[in-house]
């Protein structure tokens, strides 16, 4: 499986970006493997191709809507969304998971009467050529999807490479499956390493779901992140200034931060303006694709205090 990724800047960095073309190649890639292994579930009866090609099946639902939630996502601004249409990569990569957890379950489903009554495989070596050959297609994919997903932030192509890297390790079980059982002639390998392949599916759909709900909670920024905008935020108090309720939220592929500037009551509103716009330029430079908003307050004042709980009453 793939580590947790560490994103580069957003697509917003690199202008003209049209993300839709990667979620394409995943929808011919789903529709390439899908004839693989259905070929090879024909030639062979391997229960273990047959949950193979269904969750290729699931693929090319997934790969769809991918496509649609990176359309979506990219619209600017609007009077309803303010702030933008990034969150529907969210959804796709939660209703992602729950696909990856649905084919675990077709998995376990197709298994068992197996597991109870084995068969025995036919052509096993070539069914195996046939489903090795569908892993590459889908190992390829996975990487582009991976490496722009994580250059362009975008959770519905991080999600994407997870799925089709699932379906990698599950064509690679049921090669080694349909291998054994071709040499051996113990068809029960067939169900049994199906249902392992079902177990770590089921691992992967779960971390899918897990950091889609965790982007529609506004979970903050990286602490390495929110470390860079502190580090800024304190280099500019020698000028006598003071800082606080630094507040950050990730939406898809937008990063957003609000902080409070308090400086000398003295200084003109001119000069509070610079140091806010200077602030937020450095801020914008460390983490690329923020949105920043500066509040400004005088040092000193008692009603600034009142800032720092979320919610002011």
């Amino acid at each position: 499986m793939f580590d947790a990724p560490h994103p580069a800047p957003p697509h917003a960095a690199v202008p003209g970006t049209d993300l839709r073309r990667y979620a394409a190649l995943s929808i011919v890639a789903a529709l390439v493997t899908i004839g693989m292994k259905t070929a090879g579930w024909r030639l062979t009866g391997s229960v273990g191709l047959l949950a193979d090609a269904l969750e290729s099946l699931v693929n090319l639902g997934a790969a769809c809507l991918a496509f649609w939630a990176v359309w979506y996502a990219a619209r600017p601004p609007d009077d309803d969304h303010a702030f933008g249409h990034d969150k529907a990569e969210y959804f796709a990569a939660g209703i992602e998971g729950a696909l990856v957890l649905l084919a675990a379950g077709s998995i376990v489903w197709a298994a068992i009467p197996r597991l109870i009554h084995p068969e025995p495989i036919a052509d096993g070596f070539v069914g195996a050529a046939i489903s090795g050959a569908a892993s590459l297609v889908n190992l390829f994919v996975a990487r582009v999807l991976r490496r722009a997903g994580e250059r362009h932030r975008s959770p519905t192509l991080v999600a994407d490479a997870h799925h089709l890297m699932t379906d990698v390790w599950s064509s690679v079980g049921v090669v080694v499956a349909v291998v054994l059982v071709a040499v051996t002639g113990w068809a029960i390998l067939d169900p049994l390493v199906a249902l392992v392949m079902a177990v770590v599916i089921v691992r992967t759909g779960y971390t899918l779901v897990r950091g889609a709900a965790g982007g529609l909670m506004d979970t903050a920024l990286s602490p390495d992140e929110i470390a860079d905008l502190e580090t800024i935020l304190r280099r500019h108090c020698a000028e006598g200034l003071d800082f606080h309720a630094l507040r950050t939220r990730r939406s898809g592929t937008r990063r957003f931060a609000s902080v409070h500037v308090l400086v000398p009551p003295d200084w003109t509103v001119q000069r509070g303006h610079d140091l806010c716009e200077a602030l937020e330029a450095e801020m914008r430079a460390a983490v690329p694709g923020l949105s920043t908003i500066t509040h400004l307050e005088p040092l000193g004042d008692p009603a600034s205090d009142d800032d720092l709980p979320l919610d002011r009453f």
